[in-house]
Parts: structure tokens; sequence; C-alpha cells
């Protein structure tokens, strides 16, 4: 339950007094926003029909909802553990459950991936933008209001500085705007006390506040998304990719299992490197990588992101990353993750953690400004982010469906395809499963043609799925076509082909070389299995907020939405765990942890054989 927090309430009182009655709110990307402020001014203005306001904001952060009740009795305990005392934001409810006040309204950037796909509020008032074009949109809005998180030094009653702390991305770019005269907003910053105190560019003087709520009642635990498991094509993918990085070079990854897979991939070439090459080896498609980047990291690597996300601590932790510029490891623009990334981070002392930059997104996601220096220190980087589809022309799809619905959003991918154009020895890495599972039926994620588009074909650089590297940069399209389809699922090659081909790309009498008939999940889980079974690989790789049997739930939770289309296939899923031997390792504290060890009635015994079931069946 939300804690009171009457100090919000004066505030909002007093921007309502000093502002007038439009007001147009800029709440930070992810984790940064003043959830009490912009509560307290939701329910001012949701109360007075001659107050309007606007909230300009991306990626806002909602507690998991479950689809069935076996995921409920997942959730449910893990969203009480992790998220139970995190302030929802009330116009996120009000827009979820379609009762968003006329006088109201909420402009997205960037949506958490999927949640928004049925809300034809949020889909009317999505901005399409690149990340670094946001700070200039706020401004032309007309923006008032800007309420943010902040962190407070931990040993200064008095604070003459406070901290952006998780979101530096924006905020310095507009009171540079306002110190200008450009701009005329209150900045409002709300402390919270589990924040780690980031210098540097995030340090905000005391004087730019026009109030601070900073009350042990409206103090509240970060929202800390658990980190999720790797699956094998993540393992895979990630494995191809760890060759692309050069020793000395520049690393941006993002949010996500694919993060994780890939910082687990590095380190294993750092550390296990000869464990790292046998199953580079054995996983190396056709045509070969660009440049083969093999050996331990001897100069290690430097961190350029939009994002601090975990797999960049796990890296520093592990020494890959260390290649310093001017007394940094690290430059990003804001972060997001588990409990275990904060914590780091506020555990670190002061020169340590100065070692981890946090900068504008103008900085991190392009080089306009210092760019000579801004190139000389970006050597050798590789930019790697993950898209949903990808055509056989080398057009990436990232941010939406043909249907014109908005997926998540642009922010910083094409920002970082761009730069890896202006930088002589950059490279755009795009990471896509070769394959989904739609509807119970799998289907190619590498299309013929697809009606959106997020990175155009003339920026196509290098795609990755878990069979292999398609190098497309500079090539012809006959060229681009044979390299997607080398890295293409072996079941979907023929009809992408002979629509290449029916559209005279490829010649008729182009035929595949037969080694790509070796592009099968079976091949993957040949070659990865057994490295995970020896401790090689891992599912969780790093710190994680599940226990071992909710880990292994998660496997087998999977496997039931793999067969929740088909009746059948579930049928026999439900006798399969009839079927199931008692005795079956750790099928009983599973069972106890869902609450299922005793069903009731026919609706919690089907439960249970499903779950013992998919238990059984589970990777």
């Amino acid at each position: 339950m939300d804690q009171p927090c009457a100090e919000s309430e004066a505030i909002a009182e007093q921007v309502v007094q000093r502002v007038g009655p439009h007001i147009v709110l800029a709440l930070p990307l992810g984790l940064g926003k003043a959830n009490h402020i912009a509560n307290a001014l939701y329910d001012r203005v949701a109360a007075d029909p001659a107050l309007s306001l606007t909230i300009l904001t991306a990626l806002t952060l909602e507690k998991p909802a479950y689809q069935n009740n076996l995921e409920r009795r997942f959730l449910q305990p893990v969203v009480e553990r992790l998220f139970g005392d995190y302030p929802a934001l009330r116009y996120a409810e009000a827009r979820r459950q379609g009762r968003l006040p006329d006088n109201i309204r909420v402009e997205e950037f960037f949506f958490l991936a999927g949640s928004r796909l049925g809300d034809a509020d949020a889909q009317q008032n999505h901005i399409c933008a690149n990340y670094t074009h946001v700070p200039e949109y706020l401004l032309d809005r007309g923006i008032n209001v800007i309420a943010q998180l902040v962190a407070a030094p931990p040993t200064d009653s008095a604070p003459q500085a406070y901290s952006a702390s998780c979101n530096t991305d924006l905020t310095g770019e507009l009171l540079q705007a306002r110190r200008a005269g450009r701009a005329d907003f209150l900045f409002l910053g709300q402390v919270n006390r589990e924040l780690p105190f980031m210098a540097g560019d995030a340090l905000l003087a005391a004087e730019e506040f026009d109030a601070i709520l900073d009350s042990p009642a409206c103090e509240f635990p970060l929202f800390a998304p658990p980190r999720q498991p790797l699956g094998l094509s993540d393992q895979a993918a990630a494995l191809q990719v760890a060759r692309l990085v050069p020793d000395g070079g520049t690393l941006q990854i993002g949010i996500g299992a694919l993060g994780d897979a890939i910082a687990q991939a590095l380190i294993l070439r750092h550390r296990d490197n000869r464990r790292f090459r046998s199953l580079s080896r054995e996983l190396a498609g056709e045509p070969a990588a660009p440049a083969d980047h093999l050996a331990p990291f001897a100069s290690g690597l430097h961190g350029l992101s939009e994002m601090l996300v975990d797999g960049f601590l796990d890296l520093y932790e592990a020494g890959v990353l260390r290649r310093e510029v001017d007394g940094k490891v690290l430059n990003a623009a804001f972060f997001l993750g588990s409990r275990s990334l904060y914590q780091r981070l506020r555990e670190m002392d002061d020169r340590e953690r100065e070692r981890l930059a946090m900068r504008s997104i103008l900085f991190t996601n392009q080089l306009y400004g210092d760019q000579a220096a801004r190139q000389a220190a970006r050597t050798g980087a590789r930019f790697i982010n993950k898209a949903m589809l990808v055509t056989l022309r080398g057009e990436v799809v990232s941010d939406g469906l043909e249907d014109g619905r908005v997926v998540s959003g642009v922010g910083g991918q094409f920002d970082f395809a761009a730069q890896a154009f202006a930088l002589p020895d950059a490279r755009s890495v795009i990471v896509v499963p070769a394959t989904r599972r739609q509807g119970g039926k799998v289907e190619s994620n590498i299309h013929w043609q697809y009606g959106n588009t997020t990175i155009p074909r003339h920026y196509r650089d290098i795609v990755v799925t878990e069979y292999g590297i398609a190098d497309l940069r500079g090539k012809t399209d006959a060229q681009v076509i044979e390299a997607m389809l080398s890295v293409t699922d072996a079941r979907f090659q023929a009809p992408l082909l002979a629509q290449a081909q029916a559209a005279g790309k490829l010649p008729w009498n182009f035929r595949p070389p037969a080694t790509w008939q070796r592009n099968t999940p079976e091949r993957i889980r040949a070659v990865l299995q057994p490295a995970i079974e020896a401790g090689t690989l891992h599912d969780f790789p790093f710190a994680s907020d599940f226990s071992p049997t909710e880990q292994a739930l998660l496997r087998a939770l999977d496997v039931l939405k793999g067969v929740a289309h088909s009746r059948w296939q579930l049928a026999r899923l439900a006798w399969g765990g009839l079927l199931a031997p008692a005795a079956t390792p750790g099928l009983t504290e599973a069972l106890a942890r869902m609450e299922l060890q005793s069903p009731r009635g026919v609706r919690e015994r089907l439960e249970q054989a499903l779950l013992k079931g998919a238990w059984v069946r589970r990777r």
C-alpha cells in the first residue's frame, strides 16, 4: 500500500499556484520518476476540471501482471517480495484501466516492450523519436515542471548538491536550456536514499531545485526487475557476438537476457579462453565472422552505453571492463536493473564509483560536441542492440508492428547505428533470434519484407542470430540476401529463397550450401547443453532474485506457455504430469512453492498435473 506523503500534496499546490492551470510535466525515463510528486499532481488535477495536466515521459514502470492462474501462483510472492512497497504511478493505473480523466494526457516516447499493444490511448499518444532528439521535443512542448528522483549525499544533513543518479540522460540539457533562457520550468526533486550517489555530471546544485521532497514517509524501494533466465538462442547468439568485440574496444549493450548472455560470453572468453574457443568453433556458421576476436582481454574494454545494465558491473568485476578514458571505464546516461545493481553501486567507495560516469544522452549517443576527442576515445566500438525482425535486405524492425502499433520505441537504437558509420572502426551489431513462437507455431524472424522499419537498409551492418554472423555493410543486395539466408533457421530458408528469386534479387540457379541446413535448434542444443551441464554456461550466470526452485519453475512455466495454444498438447502435458514419479527431483519443493502440493477441486488438480508435466519436460 502506498505511504501517505503530505509534503507532496503541498508541493503540488505550489505548482498550481506558480505555473497556473495548464501543467506540462516531464518525468524521466524509467527509474528516475518522482512518484509521490507525480501522484500528488495527478490527484490535484483529477479533482479540478479547471486544471489540465500533460505528462511527457518514457518507460513507465509497473508491477508485473499475470495472464493465468499458474502465473498468479508464481508471480504473487515475487511481486510482493520485490515490488510490494513500490508506489504505483496513478496515471499508469488509470490509463491501464481506461479511466484517465479528460483533463489529463500521457505522452511517451518509449514503452516497456509489448506492454501497450492493446492500449488505444497509449498508442495514440506515442511520440516516435530518436533518444537524442527528445530534449528539444520536450522544450518544444513547453514543459513547465520536471519532477525527478534524486540521491542525497549519505552524510550531509544540509546538502549543497544532490545527484541525478539513475537519470542524467536529459535533465542536464534541460537545465542548461533554462539557464540560457530557452525554457522556464519548475525543477522538483524527490530524495530517495536507496539511489546511489553518482558524481560528475550527475551532480546538481541545491540552488537548481525549486522544491525538494525529502521525507521518511516518501521513501520507497527502487523498482528492480529481476534478471531473467538465458535461453539457448540467447547464449548461442552471445557467443557469436563475443567474437566481434576487439580487445581495447568500446562496448554498448542493452537490458535483458541478451545483455547478460553477452557479459557471460565475454567473461568466458577472458577467463576460460580454451573453452570459449572450442564453443566458438562448434557454433561458427558460414560465412565466417568479419574478423574473429578470440583472445583474452589484455587491454580491456571501455563501456559507452545509454544504459548502465547489470552486465557492465559483471564485466567490470571480472576485469574485462577496464580501459580508461579520462579516468572512466564507463559512460552511461541512465540505469535500471536488479537490486544487486543498485546495492553494488551504493557499496562502492567514491573513487571506484567515479570510474562509472553518468552523462547526458547527447554525450553517449552521438559524436557532436568535442567530436575529435570522442572519436579518439571510442575506438573499436561495437554497438549491440536487439531487434524483433530483420528482412533479407537488411532492414531492422525493433519498435513496432506493420499494422502501426508500437511495441516499445526507437529509443537510442538508430542513434548508435548512425554513430557506427560515423566512427572509423565501429560496427552496429543487431541481434535477432532466428525464430519465435506465435500462437503455438514456430515462425521466422527473418522476413522477405515487413511494413515497419526502425533502421533502414542503407544503415545495414552486422546481423547476428544463434546460427551465425551476417556481415552486410557495403555489400550488394544479392550478397546481403545470401548472408541473411546463411543465418536463417533451416526450416524457413527455402520459402525465403524463392521470394528473393521471384523478385529477381538472386539468380535462379543459386543453390544454398548444404551446411546451411545445420541451422537447427537441435544442433544449438547439442553444442551448448554439455557446456551447461558442465557449469561452463548458466541459465542464471550472475546474481538472481529468484530462488533455485523459482529458477526451475520459470523454465517449467515456459514449457507450459509453449503449449497453451493447443488443448491436445495441454492434455498430453497433463497426462505426463499424472504419470510423473513422486520422487522426481525438486518436484515436491516446486509444488509447495506454487501451493499445489495438496490440490482441492478439479481446477487445482488440473493445474498440478500441468505443472508436473511441465516440470518433467523442462530443460
